[in-house]
């Protein structure tokens, strides 16, 4: 049996865990969620569309985040306001935010607040 050469090997995570022993780990999370999709009234961290906020000894930030649909309105704009919240916390030195589509997002992925604000709990 052969792998494909762009899937990833069986027990990777489809999601690449996060900086999350940083320092500037949770202001980069507080700085996701001053980011509201237009459409909905939950911020882009607890609507689960940030997957992977990656901090280097650097202090460089690197967004893994998707869409909660490939044709949305705002796609082309959405990784350019991710990088205008995150580049003003102090100790910042550079923000990248990658969209991707895969994992695709589903309504599992909100938090139990974004749930709740939109009535689904």
């Amino acid at each position: 049996m052969s792998v494909e050469p762009d899937s990833p090997m069986e027990g990777t995570p489809l999601i690449k865990p996060s900086s999350v022993d940083h320092e500037l780990h949770e202001a980069v999370v507080d700085a996701c969620r001053s980011v509201y999709d237009p459409e909905i009234p939950v911020n882009i961290f607890d609507l689960g569309l940030i997957y992977t906020i990656e901090i280097s000894d650097e202090n460089d930030v690197k967004i893994i985040m998707t869409l909660t649909a490939p044709g949305c309105p705002v796609a082309g704009e959405m990784p350019g306001w991710v990088v205008d919240a995150i580049s003003v916390v102090p100790g910042v030195r550079h923000v990248d935010v990658d969209l991707v589509w895969e994992p695709q997002w589903g309504m599992d992925m909100m938090s139990d607040e974004a749930r709740l604000e939109l009535g689904f709990m």
